[in-house]
């Protein structure tokens, strides 16, 4: 049987963490809100960093941002702050971690407002997968026009650390892109 063939990002042998999270999350449509959330979240804490960093600290972040439930974060204090800086399994930034308070708040708003946050995400999409045909990793881009919309609509909405790039890398890693390069077994699988 031939080895699977994945984007240049997840074929490094030595970090099958990422080779993993290539095979059964990145690219896959989600349109669960707390997860969205929650994704969100990790992009943002990203920002600067690579991604098998995030990747290697999610139990961490699941543990210290309580399954990321909104309604929980959102009432985050200075204490639960203080908690966090302290704690090695995220990544110990102030600014990222009230970015993820504040996100959480922006979200519950949406939401007492009746709006669906996953509708509001998908809208820039038209609710539907962005199918690319980018044959090598260096053809991706960092950031699109829908990927400014959607920052700039979440910034309107309150949400923090969401800026073009981080909100692309979000799309990519949801589904609203299909980023998998078209040698990529993946790329087939998600079109």
């Amino acid at each position: 049987m031939a080895p699977k063939i994945r984007c240049a990002w997840a074929s490094l042998e030595k970090e099958s963490l990422l080779a993993h999270y290539h095979d059964t999350e990145w690219g896959v449509p989600e349109h669960d809100d707390r997860k969205l959330l929650a994704k969100l979240i990790l992009d943002g804490a990203q920002a600067g960093l690579s991604w098998v960093t995030i990747l290697r600290k999610k139990e961490g972040y699941l543990k210290a941002f309580r399954n990321f439930d909104p309604e929980i974060v959102a009432r985050f204090g200075k204490r639960d702050i203080e908690r966090l800086l302290n704690d090695e399994g995220i990544i110990r930034n102030r600014q990222k971690i009230e970015s993820a308070i504040g996100n959480a708040k922006a979200f519950l708003t949406m939401r007492e407002e009746g709006k669906d946050f996953d509708e509001f995400i998908w809208q820039c999409t038209d609710g539907r997968t962005i199918q690319n045909r980018f044959r090598s990793i260096k053809e991706v881009p960092a950031k699109t026009k829908e990927s400014e919309a959607l920052s700039k609509a979440l910034k309107e909405r309150g949400f923090s650390f969401v800026g073009p790039t981080i909100v692309y890398a979000f799309m990519q890693a949801v589904g609203m892109v299909n980023d998998h390069t078209t040698d990529c077994f993946r790329h087939k699988e998600l079109r």
